[in-house]
């Protein structure tokens, strides 16, 4: 936020009811006296909200350095001669004033977006299709409320070509005055269901008050399953989007689910307004990213999975998740626990009936306060109720592990960064994920489940048993053993896992067992080494290996494959060229003596990104879909994956010349606050980031490790924040990536990654 006003501006602009006068300029606003960094220049609104008031924090913006206050009771003036106070009736309408007044003084197109769902998504996917071309500026997360509107076009700035503002109502009367702040150019409505329907007479009262935004507006764009008649359409100047009416821009989409199909088309569709070339818009929409939103799964107690949806209760949103428990369910037991608070007892019929048409094995309706009793083993369980009804506790009783610090899985970026590859590769190459080292520390069994469900061809595993644990999971997809031992060759045989075969010794000894089991015609993958000096046959050998393959029925081989030790190398791809010619040749060779055809790969992630030439029927994804490649061009285009997070379990104050930590070997230069997180070396986060060679984000701030990391904690230096045992910290985030982390601890992302322990517990979030 870069404003520049005078508060004595700001005092007329609001209409306060002070004879303040000042001329100091007011460069930002503010109403959170925890998020407030430097208070100098700042304007602090005393907010009234439902649990808080905000003029209990106003000692606290003054001491950080705030004089200039909008409240809206009087006294305060006279508790604080040195500050300035305008007082206005009502504190909130005071700041949307002032948005009003900012957004006045700039031109450029407005693009405003309600809905009952999506907004967040189509507002998203509408910048990732015209933020190459233009600047833009757009609500940050999902501000969409009262206040979130005004706050986010007091971002507004010169230097933006458009903007795209969210705008949510929940009782009548609100789209009046959040059209009159955001003046919107465009206006687009995502869908239209029951979310907030209990403050209105009825479901047309609630669609009559959504549409308030668009009176007058220069365009309209709604989907064409909201009931919209023809007089409002014209009123509007609106346009519906059918699937069928756009059917050419439905295959530029990385998804096929209604849902997503949707909402890309309606961000297509402004998109269209704006940029006129569509080969880039097809470009740019083919790698719109899956967002994730507020669903989370994590692993519960007794072999269970705990789908936590307790954002709200609209039966639309309802359907939505229970399609997506069966989806996930499989082999599980599908449970069902739904919150429902006094205010929605009248839903209670109609969810019973929507819920009863999916078949799950149990289902709950509980009240607030009631809990479950029932213990449960081996299922899928989905947890959804409206706010009131807290299924936040029921959701806790069922987690596995208690564990501040979490390791949060993005599966739609997964699934993004997936699309953004196979957009490098021939329709027809097949697509192998690794998902060894349980799934480079991100949880095998989820991953596996994800992937296979997402276009996955194949999965990589380092060993057999880790193969064993995915059939047992039910998943069918082919699975290629990569160190392949002699041990696990039982397993392989019995839960059709196909082995890399990589010597003569390991040849031999897998054929006897086929011969044993009675087997015939077992896939196998043949490794060929043309330079790592890792596992694999020479070149030199394969004549003999065709010997022994010929002469056994007992084996086929489904692929050869080979290990580019240098593809990240963009300044010299002289080594990998000569690799895959190598492999050529071995292949070559192969092809002359086997009467059949098989598949040949050799590119990893970063072949992909650098060799696409050399995609041959299949290609290996591994540390790419988590959003890490050493291709600039491809890394504009990943969305991470990983966010490891945890909370302060203290806060304390140390004073100069006191010791922190074992070994004494941080001494404090002066009086200062540290916090102490709960993670440690045993987490993975290496000792040698000790003594601020490393750092963890509080509040979007940076805050160095003080003295050397402990098996389970560490200690950092707050600084000037002012916050609490529970407020979150980040470890790898958007204030830290994987990569940057990786750095800091003088290795590489694959290392941080499969460093984080098992203890470390797991949330996986999908929209």
């Amino acid at each position: 936020m870069k404003l520049a006003y005078t508060y004595s501006e700001i005092n007329k602009v609001i209409k306060s009811d002070s004879a303040s006068i000042s001329s100091e300029m007011i460069t930002q606003v503010a109403y959170d006296s925890r998020k407030i960094v430097e208070g100098k220049n700042t304007l602090f609104f005393a907010l009234i909200g439902e649990y808080r008031n905000g003029h209990s924090f106003i000692q606290a913006a003054f001491e950080k350095g705030v004089r200039h206050f909008v409240v809206s009771e009087e006294k305060w003036k006279y508790e604080f001669p040195t500050a300035h106070f305008c007082v206005v009736k009502d504190t909130l309408f005071a700041l949307q004033e002032l948005a009003k007044f900012h957004r006045a003084k700039f031109a450029y197109p407005i693009i405003a977006i309600t809905g009952s769902a999506g907004k967040t998504t189509v507002k998203e996917w509408i910048y990732h299709l015209l933020s190459p071309t233009f600047r833009i500026i757009r609500s940050p997360k999902s501000y969409n409320s009262q206040l979130g509107v005004a706050l986010s076009l007091l971002e507004l700035n010169e230097q933006c070509d458009l903007a795209i503002i969210e705008v949510g109502i929940s009782h009548p009367g609100e789209m009046q005055r959040l059209k009159e702040i955001v003046q919107p150019t465009i206006g687009v409505m995502t869908s239209f269901g029951s979310s907030h329907l209990e403050n209105f007479t009825s479901s047309e009262a609630l669609l009559q008050e959504k549409l308030t935004l668009f009176d007058s507006i220069l365009t309209s764009i709604f989907p064409d399953n909201i009931p919209l008649s023809k007089e409002v359409l014209k009123a509007t100047n609106g346009s519906q989007i059918p699937l069928d009416f756009m059917s050419l821009e439905a295959k530029w989409l990385p998804f096929t689910d209604k849902v997503n199909q949707t909402n890309g088309l309606l961000a297509l569709a402004v998109a269209k307004l704006f940029l006129k070339d569509i080969i880039t818009l097809k470009e740019r929409a083919a790698s719109l990213p899956q967002l994730a939103m507020r669903m989370e799964i994590f692993e519960g107690i007794n072999n269970t999975t705990i789908i936590n949806d307790t954002y709200n209760l609209d039966i639309d949103a309802l359907t939505y998740s229970l399609e997506f428990q069966v989806q996930k369910a499989q082999n599980k037991k599908r449970i069902v626990i739904i919150g429902l608070d006094e205010e929605n007892e009248y839903k209670r019929s109609q969810i019973q009936q929507l819920i009863e048409s999916f078949e799950p094995d149990e289902f709950f309706i509980l009240k607030p306060t009631e809990v479950v009793q029932s213990s449960f083993h081996d299922a899928i369980i989905l947890i959804k109720g409206t706010r009131k009804s807290d299924m936040q506790r029921i959701a806790r009783q069922f987690r596995l592990k208690n564990h501040k610090t979490v390791l949060e899985v993005d599966l739609n970026a997964l699934k993004n960064n997936i699309q953004v590859f196979k957009s490098k590769l021939r329709p027809s190459t097949k697509m192998l994920a690794m998902v060894k080292a349980q799934s480079y520390g991100s949880g095998v069994e989820k991953i596996a489940q994800f992937l296979a469900l997402n276009g996955v061809d194949y999965l990589g595993v380092a060993y057999a048993d880790e193969g064993v644990e995915l059939r047992k999971q039910g998943i069918e997809t082919p699975i290629l053993v990569m160190n392949a031992e002699t041990e696990g060759f039982e397993d392989c045989i019995q839960y059709q896992l196909e082995p890399a075969i990589y010597s003569f010794h390991q040849l031999d000894t897998f054929v006897k067992e086929l011969i044993f089991h009675g087997k015939s015609g077992f896939p196998v993958h043949l490794k060929i080494d043309t330079g790592m000096k890792r596992l694999g046959f020479d070149l030199e050998e394969i004549p003999a290996v065709c010997e022994v393959l010929n002469a056994q029925p007992e084996l086929k081989i489904q692929s050869v494959y080979t290990h580019l030790a240098d593809a990240d190398n963009r300044r010299d791809k002289r080594f990998t060229e000569y690799q895959l010619q190598q492999f050529s040749k071995a292949v070559q060779l192969l092809s002359q003596a086997i009467p059949y055809q098989f598949d040949r790969h050799a590119l990893n992630s970063e072949g992909i990104a650098h060799f696409p030439s050399a995609q041959f029927e299949m290609v290996r994804i591994g540390i790419g879909m988590f959003g890490v490649t050493s291709d600039p061009a491809t890394q504009r285009k990943l969305a991470p994956v990983l966010q490891w997070k945890s909370a302060l379990s203290q806060v304390k104050k140390v004073k100069k010349g006191e010791s922190v930590g074992y070994s004494r070997t941080f001494i404090a230069p002066n009086d200062m606050k540290i916090g102490i997180v709960p993670i440690g070396y045993a987490d993975g986060l290496k000792r040698t980031l000790s003594n601020g060679v490393g750092c963890v984000f509080v509040n979007n701030i940076s805050c160095p490790i003080v003295g050397r990391i402990c098996m389970d904690m560490i200690m950092i230096d707050l600084g000037k924040l002012d916050v609490n045992e529970g407020t979150a910290v980040e470890i790898i985030g958007k204030n830290q990536s994987l990569q940057q982390l990786a750095e800091k601890m003088n290795t590489i992302p694959y290392e941080v990654m499969t460093s984080i322990s098992k203890r470390v517990h797991k949330i996986y979030l999908e929209s």
